[in-house]
């Protein structure tokens, strides 16, 4: 007997829809860079789709967000500009930071997404600062701070899950556990048997887990915390157990580098977010193949039109050059 999935028709598309435009901007960024007009570091986030499409889903277009280094999932999910997006990755001055940040270094206001940045946590006072402004104002936004297992080394990380637990900010924190950085796997960074969320937990923020590649889970476990949030106040942490599967940096596959086992990597594989959601759809009779395959047409073709907006674009006059700068 098919489990039924109990999420809204529409709500599951749109989800499908989310993943698969993420995974098809990023196959195809990874199938173009070699043509060399993509001249900025790329971390492409293949196969942690489920994370990225579920939160972009379940927050409001004023809520805010802050992410990473491998921030275009978290971008696209937010609902931020495709268009502006290749075009940054590109270097042009149609891009979302005017060709001036590249891949890790994106914005869109626009739908509350208020940047990414290259350095590892540098993102996550920035996301509690953002809530500290929502009590301020009284709203019922939430402020999402995304983040890998990485971050949770820096020492920020501990500070601003301090402070938003002592204010009670409404800040979701979302930690993709992909279990390396860079190279280095989790056993050789934190003690054995170490459980983020519990240690989260002890600081006083209200914490959870979860498969990271299923993404109705995903959706309704960060669609219960932000409800709680809104009613509630106060922060509310997920670790999500999930998996890079091109290499850390750039458009390959770097499993003959032997920091992690084809063995692992396929394991990881046959997990596909994406072809788990896809089948559970297809059971449920709510799409079928032929809407399927008119999404995926439907999404290829904004892509093309945004790469294609991307080399008509202009690269930034010198001037830019001293535009859009903080001065102190």
């Amino acid at each position: 007997m098919t489990k039924k999935l109990n999420i809204d028709k529409k709500k599951l598309s749109r989800l499908l829809f989310l993943m698969k435009k993420i995974r098809l901007s990023e196959e195809t960024i990874a199938n173009r860079y070699s043509e060399w007009k993509m001249r900025c570091p790329t971390h492409l986030c293949t196969g942690q789709e489920a994370v990225c499409a579920a939160l972009g889903l379940a927050l409001r277009t004023d809520d805010f967000m802050v992410s990473t280094h491998r921030a275009h999932g978290h971008y696209l999910g937010k609902g931020g500009d495709l268009n502006k997006m290749i075009a940054e990755i590109y270097g042009k001055v149609t891009g979302c930071s005017r060709g001036k940040g590249g891949s890790m270094h994106l914005i869109d206001q626009g739908v509350g997404f208020m940047g990414s940045t290259a350095i590892v946590g540098g993102t996550i006072p920035i996301g509690v600062g953002l809530g500290l402004s929502i009590k301020y104002h009284e709203t019922d936004q939430v402020s999402t701070v995304c983040l890998g297992d990485g971050a949770t080394e820096e020492g920020v990380f501990y500070e601003s899950l301090n402070f938003a637990s002592l204010k009670q900010l409404p800040v979701l924190f979302i930690c993709e556990n992909n279990f390396y950085s860079v190279y280095s796997p989790l056993r050789v960074r934190q003690p054995e048997g170490r459980k983020i969320y519990k240690m989260v937990e002890a600081i006083g923020v209200p914490s959870d887990y979860g498969d990271g590649n299923d993404a109705i889970d995903i959706y309704k476990k960060i669609s219960n915390a932000i409800a709680s949030i809104r009613k509630e106040g106060g922060p509310r942490f997920f670790e999500f157990f999930t998996y890079r599967w091109r290499e850390h940096c750039g458009p390959n596959y770097d499993n003959d580098l032997g920091y992690r086992t084809e063995t692992e990597f396929h394991f990881w594989k046959k997990k596909d977010p994406i072809k788990n959601l896809e089948s559970q759809i297809l059971d449920q009779g709510i799409l079928d193949t032929h809407d399927i395959q008119l999404m995926e047409n439907t999404i290829q073709k904004e892509i093309n039109e945004a790469f294609d907006y991307a080399e008509k674009s202009p690269f930034p006059e010198e001037e830019e050059t001293y535009k859009h700068l903080y001065k102190s």
